[in-house]
C-alpha cells in the first residue's frame, strides 16, 4: 500500500518539536490555533528549524475572522511571506478571498509568486471550504500553479466529507495536491484515507500542560471575556501522534 504522508498542524515551536519526536513527515506552523492559525513569530520559525530539521510550512494569516483583508493587512502579509521566507520556511499556506467569497486570484498570484520563486511551496489553505465554487477555485489555483491545497470538503468535520474529497481528488487528477484536514482522529484516520484515497492527512492532537506561575493570584485574567485559565496551555501529544504515524499506511516498521 502507498505511504500516507501525515502533516501535524502546530501552534508554537514546541509543537513542532514534538510532532517531530512521534514521527511526523511536515508541520504546518502558526500562532493562534483557537482562531484558525495566524501568521507565527520568526523566532518560532527559527527555534523549530534548528531543533528538527523537518518541513515546515508557515501560515501567512495576518488576523482572524474572514480572509478578505485591508491594503495594509495584505501588505503585512506580503512582508511576513518574504521574512519567513528567508528565514527558513519550506512553504506558505495562504488563502485570500473577495467579499462575495469567490477567490481573490490577483493576491493569491503574488503570495504564490513569491513562495514558487524561492523553490517553496504554495499551499492555499482551508478558504476554499467557504467559496462558492470549488472546481472552479481549483481551476483557478491550478492556473496559478499552487502546490496543494487543505480542505475538509466544505464540511466542519472532514469526515462528513470523504465523496467530496474523493471528488476533489479524481478532479485535480494530479495537477494539484489535495489535503484532507479537520476533524481527523485516532478512531477516524483509517476510514478517512480509505474512503477519500488521500495520500496525506492533516491533522492537530493537543494535550493540556500546567504552568503554576500565575496561582498566587487566581483572580487575575489577561485574555479576554472567555476567561480561560491562565494555568493552562496546550502542547501537541506526541504519544497520540505517534500512534496514528505508526498505523499510517506505508509506514516502515
Amino acid at each position: 500500500m502507498s505511504k500516507v504522508l501525515l502533516e501535524v498542524c502546530c501552534g508554537s515551536a514546541d509543537d513542532v518539536i514534538e510532532s517531530h519526536k512521534a514521527g511526523a513527515d511536515r508541520v504546518e506552523l502558526n500562532s493562534d490555533l483557537f482562531h484558525g492559525g495566524l501568521t507565527p513569530t520568526l523566532g518560532e520559525l527559527v527555534v523549530a528549524k534548528r531543533e528538527t530539521g523537518m518541513k515546515i510550512i508557515t501560515m501567512v494569516r495576518p488576523r482572524e475572522g474572514g480572509f478578505c483583508y485591508t491594503d495594509a493587512e495584505f501588505a503585512t502579509a506580503v512582508e511576513d511571506a518574504k521574512l519567513l521566507l528567508a528565514h527558513g520556511a519550506d512553504g506558505l499556506v495562504f488563502g485570500f478571498l473577495h467579499q462575495d467569497g469567490t477567490l481573490d486570484k490577483e493576491r493569491t498570484k503574488i503570495l504564490a509568486d513569491l513562495a514558487l520563486g524561492a523553490g517553496k511551496e504554495a499551499v492555499f489553505h482551508r478558504a476554499i471550504d467557504v467559496v462558492p465554487d470549488w472546481r472552479e477555485t481549483l481551476d483557478d489555483l491550478i492556473a496559478l500553479h499552487i502546490t496543494r491545497v487543505l480542505t475538509s470538503g466544505q464540511e466542519p468535520d472532514v469526515s462528513q466529507a470523504t465523496a467530496t474529497v474523493r471528488e476533489m481528488i479524481t478532479y485535480a487528477a494530479g495537477r494539484i495536491q489535495i489535503l484532507p484536514g479537520a476533524g481527523i482522529t485516532a478512531r477516524n484516520m483509517e476510514r478517512v484515507i480509505a474512503e477519500t484515497g488521500c495520500s496525506q492527512i492533516h491533522l492537530a492532537a493537543h494535550r493540556s500542560m500546567t504552568d503554576a506561575s500565575v496561582n498566587n493570584n487566581r483572580s487575575i485574567y489577561y485574555g479576554g471575556c472567555l476567561y480561560p485559565a491562565e494555568d493552562r496551555f496546550q502542547i501537541i501529544d506526541q504519544a497520540y501522534i505517534g500512534g496514528m504515524v505508526a498505523r499510517l499506511p506505508g509506514k516502515e516498521g
